[in-house]
């Protein structure tokens, strides 16, 4: 990865820490911990920072809004983990939030996160007008026209036949809809033209998109040990996945069409973006 994007890496984790230091209850500040620094590439921060840091903008400002995603992909990834979700024991090679601790601390450490990146977005230093703007595309995000939206769908069609399309749209809610809003979200911080922030927002859609192929692909072809979870586990439950759809290798072009796709995404934008194009990195690393 560029290393003007990585850089990134260490701030977003000292932002992380501090806030979780301020957690007085030892009990749920353990929790919250255990499952923000179980491992991740912190995607969803570098995205916004590089969008940000792309169109000129204060990468040191935005941090907390950065930071903020990762607080509530953690709580996500908790929630789904969950015996009433996916029921999982493995999440990056570690236990489970409901395995190490227990399912109701799981729960609590969950809401924390959530509620704890409306706290830490709140601290971003920009005009108040554009700080609305970053409140509702983060709610958005994450509640019933984006992740909450997406999990139901997953949930309602396990065992159920899905076409493309639906898939498609399941995964656009569960797993795309975080990573477009720190494109959305970098773009407002920015104050980019509405053609870069339409760019930007295509870019973050299509990598959405290759993430998901990519993780269909891995669990079936890596053994759990590489996944850092359980493997084959949506095909044994009769999910609907790309490889599922299209065949192993029909999965394994769609991920290169995605990625292609995110490629001229970036290609439309006003100035150079690197950055950007580094994050497409992420996929020769998970071969």
């Amino acid at each position: 990865m560029l290393e003007e994007t990585a850089r990134w890496l260490e701030p977003v984790q000292h932002t992380l820490d501090r806030y979780l230091a301020t957690v007085e209850n030892a009990h749920l500040r353990a929790a919250m911990t255990y499952s923000v620094d179980a491992g991740g590439k912190r995607l969803r921060p570098l995205l916004l920072l590089a969008t940000v840091t792309t169109f000129g903008g204060d990468g040191e400002r935005a941090l907390p809004a950065a930071a903020a995603l990762e607080l509530v992909h953690t709580y996500s990834l908790i929630h789904d983990d969950l015996p009433a979700m996916d029921n999982d024991d493995l999440r990056r090679g570690k236990p489970t939030s409901h395995k190490q601790f227990d399912e109701a601390t799981a729960i609590l450490a969950g809401d924390a996160l959530q509620s704890a990146g409306f706290e830490l977005l709140a601290q971003t230093q920009t005009p108040p007008a554009t700080l609305v703007t970053l409140v509702q595309l983060f709610a958005r995000a994450i509640g019933p026209f984006g992740m909450v939206a997406g999990q139901v769908m997953d949930m309602d069609a396990q065992g159920k036949p899905l076409t493309l399309p639906q898939l498609q749209q399941l995964q656009a809610g569960k797993t795309g809809a975080l990573l477009t809003a720190a494109a959305d979200m970098g773009a407002q911080l920015a104050g980019a033209m509405p053609a870069d922030a339409r760019a930007v927002h295509d870019f973050a859609a299509a990598f959405g998109r290759a993430f998901q192929i990519q993780d269909d692909i891995n669990d079936v072809t890596e053994t759990a040990a590489q996944l850092g979870k359980t493997p084959n586990k949506d095909v044994a439950e009769g999910k609907a996945t790309y490889p599922s759809l299209l065949g192993l290798a029909g999965a394994q072009e769609a991920l290169r069409a995605a990625v292609n796709s995110a490629r001229q995404a970036v290609a439309k934008v006003s100035v150079p973006a690197p950055q950007l194009l580094a994050l497409l990195d992420y996929f020769r690393e998970s071969k």
